[in-house]
């Protein structure tokens, strides 16, 4: 099946891969935000720690939100200080906007992450704001961010689909990445939300992205929902040096569509 899936998508040239993949584990975060049972603060701080001692170079600990909207969440600070930081680790948190962002500093934070989306009713749903709205929220996060020192990441969610809106456009994805970067973030993770995404469909978002980011600045992010995450992957590892992320699920407004990554 996969032999069949490379001469598909890439039968004009010799197939190569990249000499490394980097693994961002995002569990802590991504992964326990939507359980309805709260995980306990020591919980979380030895889930972190066991992910850092095997060897994981990114490990995403919390996210600095309203606890209104993502209760999960709201010992945030309290994760951040008791995490044992093994040297050489990055443990990026997200933060929506300034205000999460001088939280997350006051913790000592070294790395942020900010989460946009491709499709408009999921920007809307999600974080109650259209997509522009949402990068013009980001823009004094990274702005704040460079004058400290800070690394930002940038995610993109829903690239192959939406639930609400079908088929994503790749230069969609594409105009949304770019104005990411172009605020200083140093990786741009492609997720796909729902998991609809196929070889097919991530060829054409990733070629239409690639186009106005640097291949070394993109990362992928795909959920099993219907059983194409690993031949989604093998097309990106295909496209050029891509950095993979890991996940267990989690989307706070995503109910019917709730999926795992690839193990």
């Amino acid at each position: 099946m996969l032999q069949q899936i490379r001469c598909r998508t890439l039968s004009s040239r010799a197939v190569s891969y990249p000499s490394y993949v980097k693994i961002v584990e995002v569990g802590p975060r991504d992964g326990l935000q939507n359980e309805k049972t709260v995980v306990s603060t020591e919980d979380k701080v030895k889930l972190i720690n066991l992910l850092s001692e095997a060897g994981l170079p990114v490990v995403e600990a919390t996210s600095f939100v309203s606890p209104k909207w993502v209760p999960q969440m709201g010992d945030n600070a309290e994760v951040m200080k008791q995490i044992n930081r093994k040297e050489g680790v990055y443990y990026p948190v997200l933060t929506p906007n300034l205000t999460g962002f001088e939280a997350a500093i006051k913790v000592n934070a070294h790395e942020v992450a900010i989460f946009g989306a491709a499709s408009e009713s999921f920007s809307r749903k999600n974080i109650n704001c259209s997509i522009q709205e949402s990068l013009d929220r980001f823009q004094p996060v990274c702005v704040r961010a460079q004058s400290l020192g800070v690394r930002v990441r940038g995610y993109v969610s829903c690239v192959l689909g939406c639930p609400y809106e079908g088929p994503i456009k790749p230069s969609t994805v594409a105009k949304v990445a770019k104005t990411l970067l172009d605020m200083g973030c140093y990786e741009i993770s492609l997720g796909d939300t729902i998991g609809i995404g196929t070889p097919g469909s991530t060829l054409k978002m990733l070629q239409a992205t690639k186009e106005v980011v640097p291949v070394e600045q993109l990362a992928v992010h795909f959920h099993d929902t219907y059983g194409q995450a690993l031949a989604n992957i093998l097309v990106a590892l295909q496209v050029s040096d891509f950095a993979m992320c890991v996940d267990s699920d989690g989307c706070v407004c995503r109910k019917a569509y709730r999926s795992s990554t690839v193990p």
